[in-house]
């Protein structure tokens, strides 16, 4: 009965995202003298497009002076801000408070829109030479000289529909403005065979350049303190994610995980979800702990209003993108020479 209701309005959904691509297709758009590349997807809910920014910042650091710019989705605030170090993350949205946590030395800012963002950067930072773009595949006005579309394995997008029907926020035949397609959440022992399905499936133009990722766990660390979490602990798997499900199977091959808190995408810690967490952890024993991810703890802020007994529990499971028989060098090696290539003279840029 539901999909009879949401049918027809991803039907007109879909009239208004085809006429609104349409539209852009036409115009012309802002482009910029300094790189700017672009992390983005055409779904709701987690691709993977934090810890893939996240890997760039660490990479063109080395020979860049990098400014990442989002929207801040979700923040109480409007208009451009620079993020600082202390900003809490109602102020500037999770996703750059935690960016900013990680890499203090560089420009973080946000602002809807993206244009006067790049130039409020351009003029506040005249150094910086290179900008990441987080979550911008939909923001038609600018032109990034470099589009990467991240696409999780787990949920097939041409199996998808969309919105409200399924999980698709654009069409997926906007995939062809993408330069690199990365597929994440691929599961350790994928065979060439499925490699070969996915690529068929995703019915890439020959200029488009395929990489298969999965997710390396890193360390867990204690949230509001310090402590280790040795192997086989009782843990209690808790995120407020748009696809939990690869962040649990993760913990589940580390750790005896007793049961599951799962909340909605960017979901803000409140009082109640406080007495939910001890709950669990009474339910689960003494011995348990609490494991979440880094953008939920970012959201679980510094720990003033959280109990004593419950900080000392939580702790914290990092993420990074591994890339499928060590295809990182080749990635960063193209990814490298198209950053610096003049788009007036490539191939690369002339379709």
């Amino acid at each position: 009965m539901l999909r009879v209701v949401l049918a027809p309005l991803s039907w007109l959904y879909g009239i208004v995202i085809a006429v609104r691509n349409r539209l852009w297709d036409d115009r012309k758009k802002v482009t910029f003298d300094i790189p700017v590349v672009c992390v983005g997807n055409i779904t709701v809910g987690g691709t993977g497009k934090t810890p893939m920014c996240e890997m760039l910042v660490k990479h063109f650091s080395e020979h860049y002076r990098i400014a990442v710019l989002s929207r801040g989705y979700k923040r109480r605030t409007r208009g451009y801000l620079e993020v600082g170090v202390g900003d809490p993350y109602r102020r500037v949205g999770d996703e750059a408070k935690q960016m900013k946590t990680k890499f203090p030395e560089i420009v973080v800012a946000v602002c809807r829109d993206r244009v006067e963002g790049v130039n409020r950067i351009r003029g506040e930072h005249p150094d910086v030479n290179l900008v990441i773009l987080d979550d911008g595949f939909q923001y038609r006005r600018l032109e990034p000289k470099l589009n990467i579309l991240m696409v999780d394995y787990t949920r097939p997008i041409w199996k998808d529909r969309l919105l409200p029907l399924g999980r698709l926020r654009d069409q997926r035949s906007q995939m062809r403005r993408a330069h690199y397609v990365v597929v994440t959440k691929c599961p350790a022992g994928m065979t060439p065979l499925d490699k070969r399905i996915t690529r068929n499936n995703l019915d890439l133009l020959p200029f488009q350049n395929l990489s298969f990722t999965r997710i390396v766990s890193g360390e867990v660390f204690s949230a509001f303190g310090r402590g280790e979490l040795a192997v086989g602990s009782k843990v209690v798997a808790m995120a407020g994610l748009g696809n939990p499900g690869p962040f649990v199977e993760g913990l589940r091959k580390r750790f005896d995980v007793c049961s599951e808190l799962l909340f909605g995408d960017h979901h803000p810690y409140r009082v109640r979800d406080l007495r939910r967490m001890e709950a669990a952890l009474e339910d689960a024993g003494e011995d348990a702990v609490i494991v979440t991810t880094e953008k939920d703890a970012v959201r679980l802020g510094r720990g003033a209003k959280i109990p004593e007994g419950l900080r000392r529990r939580i702790f914290v499971q990092p993420i990074e993108v591994g890339f499928i028989e060590e295809t990182k060098h080749d990635f960063f090696k193209k990814l490298d020479y198209d950053v610096r290539a003049d788009r007036r003279n490539s191939f690369f840029y002339s379709r």
